[in-house]
């Protein structure tokens, strides 16, 4: 299930209004007029854009829009249900029998635990399961990589685009030589190009970029999680023997303080129904 990830607008507003008070609070409303330049603003963007489409195919190129959205949501799957889940399956399978689990499939959402259980459930060997379930692993791992990288090729476009605009706007101002007053104004517009390129990249496409590869790994982890989930119960797993395994995965902090409260009430009552 997903939810919207309020922390990354946030992030990206805050650096925007912090620099945006610095300049005025230095400058006032007059100076921070004085740090908007279209001009400027369309090298970057232009630049970035037609680089974009020089190193990308179209397919790829349409990814930018899902894997921006992406960036903006997040995974509200939590591993203590995750486990509790496992340890129900479990506690079925070895109750009714592996093949009682093809009735869960219409309970659970997640598609990838969905397509474990019916493995299972058609007597494929662990080992095919692992196989199988890693392959689609490594083809995510794959899509999510050529998503990212388009950011992270902005990133690095975006500054050097910024130094060409300010290359230009210093070509620009040495031609003006003549009228020495308008020397301040003209670096002060040519440097404005390199400060656009260099916000952007920090301020968005970098961490944006970070943020989906720290999610790819948090995906992976989970669904790591779910192969040795599935494993255990086509195997027959004690429920116990399971809930410690998958466990093992937990994090050492609050949450696991909170599941280890939890999670004996839980198994004692389902080995108690086996």
């Amino acid at each position: 299930m997903r939810k919207r990830d309020f922390l990354t607008p946030i992030g990206i507003t805050v650096g925007f209004v912090i620099i945006m008070l610095a300049i005025l609070a230095n400058a006032g409303v007059q100076g921070f007029v004085s740090f908007l330049d279209v001009a400027s603003i369309l090298i970057v963007i232009g630049g970035v854009i037609g680089s974009l489409l020089i190193n990308f195919n179209v397919e790829q190129i349409k990814l930018t829009g899902r894997v921006l959205k992406e960036s903006f949501n997040q995974n509200e799957r939590k591993l203590p249900d995750l486990i509790k889940l496992f340890i129900r399956l479990s506690e079925k399978a070895r109750r009714e029998g592996i093949l009682a689990l093809e009735n869960e499939v219409e309970d659970v959402e997640d598609e990838f635990i969905n397509k474990g259980i019916l493995l299972a459930v058609d007597g494929v060997e662990p080992e095919v399961i692992h196989d199988i379930m890693n392959a689609e692993i490594t083809a995510m791992e794959e899509r999510h990589e050529r998503g990212r990288m388009i950011l992270v090729k902005c990133g690095d476009y975006a500054p050097a685009w910024g130094m060409i605009g300010t290359l230009i706007g210093l070509v620009l101002m040495l031609n003006n030589l003549q009228d020495p007053s308008s020397l301040g104004p003209s670096m002060a517009v040519a440097l404005l190009t390199t400060l656009y390129g260099t916000v952007l990249a920090n301020l968005f496409f970098i961490p944006v970029a970070s943020k989906l590869e720290n999610k790819t790994e948090e995906e992976i982890f989970i669904k790591q999680i779910i192969i040795e989930g599935i494993i255990g119960v086509q195997s027959g797993q004690n429920p116990r023997i399971l809930e410690e395994k998958l466990s093992a995965f937990l994090a050492k902090d609050s949450k696991l303080k909170q599941w280890n409260d939890e999670k004996s009430t839980f198994v004692g009552e389902g080995l108690n129904e086996a």
